[in-house]
């Protein structure tokens, strides 16, 4: 049994309020680990399988890609409080991960093995259906981000990102979410000031 019962308490509420039931989620109990990271640690590495689903307690990943030619770091998603991180195509399909997951501040969340979750569809339909809202989450996760690009002005992409991640600004640099909306970081601070105009 873990003895952080206000980390697992988090997880128990987030999950009851998406309609997990209480003997449900106590299956899970044993399989729950904490684990803390410092800034700039990896949660998931390049070519690595991502073998954990985490849910980030408090604290900010991002997932990252690198091209190969010119060395550039270019953001694809973040993860903040009270949401799961992971690799998700790499840990949906267990193969070698084409992207970096790392600590952007000191960040605490509590993970589970794949194994484990394998064995909790097994044994529970609430559990099999978490299973399924996870993928569908990483599926409109990559969507919204995909038709962002093509359709969205990066004000909308900026006002959506606020909307999900409302303290960013409180760990990630300015750069790093100009990388994330496709912008440069002058186009970010005349988004912000006009944001705040409004």
């Amino acid at each position: 049994m873990l003895e952080h019962t206000t980390e697992i308490d988090l997880l128990r509420t987030v999950l009851g309020s998406a309609g997990m039931k209480p003997e449900a989620f106590e299956l899970s109990l044993p399989h729950w680990k904490v684990k803390q990271y410092k800034k700039g640690e990896f949660y998931n590495e390049y070519k690595n399988v991502c073998k954990h689903l985490g849910f980030v307690i408090h604290g900010v990943f991002r997932i990252y890609r690198v091209n190969s030619e010119t060395g550039e770091e270019k953001n694809m998603l973040f993860f903040t409080d009270r949401q799961f991180v992971a690799s998700y195509k790499s840990f949906m399909s267990q193969t070698a991960c084409e992207y970096y997951t790392e600590a952007m501040a000191d960040s605490l969340i509590l993970y589970i093995h794949i194994d484990h979750l394998n064995a909790l569809y097994g044994q529970s339909h609430q559990w099999e259906r978490f299973g399924r809202i996870v993928a569908e989450t990483a599926f409109h996760e990559v969507m919204t981000n995909t038709e962002g690009f093509l359709f969205k002005t990066p004000e909308d992409r900026y006002r959506e990102m606020m909307e999900k991640h409302p303290n960013i600004f409180n760990s990630v640099p300015g750069y790093h979410i100009a990388s994330y909306l496709g912008i440069q970081g002058p186009s970010l601070s005349r988004i912000r000031k006009r944001m705040v105009g409004k």
